[in-house]
C-alpha cells in the first residue's frame, strides 16, 4: 500500500500581496450567472468570459538563459510558424506531453518551456499600462484566484465557480495585481483579473501557456500592438489547450 500523506498547506491570509481577500462574491455575479461562460469550457470565452466584442491571447515566452524567448522566434528556428491558436507543443515538434521530455531545448534558441498557470509577472506587467488605459475603474478591480494554487488553504473563504475552477475573490488596484509575488516568491498571480466598470476581463488558467483578454476592439488593437506582449487576435469559440 502506498504511503500517502497530505500536502501541509498554510492558513490563508486576509491580504494577498496587497490584495484583500472577500467574503462578499457578488462582484463574481455577473461571471458565475453567465450560462453561456459554462457552456464555452475548453474555448477562449470559457477562460476570459464570453460577450466580449473581440478577444486576444497572449503567449506566455520560453526561455533561453532565463531571458524571455518569444514564439515566433522558436517557430522560426524550427520551421514552423505561429498562428492565433497555435499550440507550443506544436512550435516544437513534440506531442502533448511535452513539458516531460528528457533535455528539453534547441541549444542557442531556448531551453525552458513556457510557464503554464497564471500569467507570469514580467507579462503582467507589461499588461498593466495597456489594460489600465481601457477602463475608467483601475482603482477598483476585482480577481480570482484558483483555490488549489500553491501551498495555501482557502477552506475558510467562500468561492466562486468558474468553468472547472473554484476561485477566491480579491479586490484591490489594478497596479496591485503583481503584488502577491513581491510579498512571497511563490505565490501564484491571480488567474481572473476585471475592473468594476467591465470593460474587459483576463483570464488565465494552471493548465494554459496562454493569457486570454476580453475587451473592445480598441483594447484588443492595443494589445496587438504592444511590443513587450506576443500577442493574437483570437475568437470567442477558438480552442484553447
Amino acid at each position: 500500500m502506498d504511503d500517502f500523506r497530505p500536502v501541509h498547506r498554510d492558513p490563508a491570509p486576509e491580504r494577498y500581496g496587497r490584495l484583500r481577500v472577500q467574503s462578499d462574491l457578488s462582484p463574481a455575479g455577473w461571471l458565475t450567472v453567465h450560462g453561456p461562460w459554462r457552456a464555452a469550457m475548453g474555448t477562449v470565452a470559457g477562460v476570459a468570459a464570453p460577450g466580449f466584442a473581440a478577444y486576444a491571447r497572449i503567449l506566455h515566452p520560453a526561455r533561453l538563459d532565463e531571458r524571455p524567448v518569444r514564439w515566433s522566434t522558436v517557430a522560426a528556428a524550427q520551421g514552423a510558424r505561429v498562428t492565433p491558436v497555435t499550440r507550443w507543443h506544436e512550435v516544437i515538434g513534440a506531442d502533448g506531453e511535452y513539458v516531460n521530455r528528457p533535455d528539453p531545448g534547441l541549444p542557442g534558441v531556448w531551453d525552458e518551456h513556457p510557464d503554464e498557470g497564471p500569467t507570469p509577472p514580467e507579462v503582467a506587467r507589461a499588461l498593466l499600462p495597456v489594460l489600465a488605459r481601457h477602463t475608467t475603474t483601475a482603482e477598483e478591480c476585482w480577481f480570482g484566484l484558483w483555490s488549489g494554487y500553491g501551498r495555501w488553504d482557502w477552506g475558510r473563504f467562500p468561492t466562486f465557480e468558474t468553468p472547472g475552477r473554484d476561485e477566491v475573490l480579491l479586490a484591490g488596484r489594478l497596479a496591485d495585481a503583481v503584488s502577491p509575488v513581491s510579498w512571497d516568491g511563490f505565490a501564484e498571480l491571480p488567474d481572473l483579473w476585471w475592473p468594476r466598470d467591465r470593460s474587459w476581463c483576463l483570464g488565465a488558467d494552471v493548465d494554459l501557456v496562454s493569457t486570454y483578454v476580453g475587451g473592445a476592439p480598441e483594447l484588443i488593437a492595443d494589445l496587438l500592438a504592444a511590443p513587450d506582449l506576443e500577442a493574437h487576435p483570437v475568437r470567442p469559440a477558438d480552442p484553447v489547450g
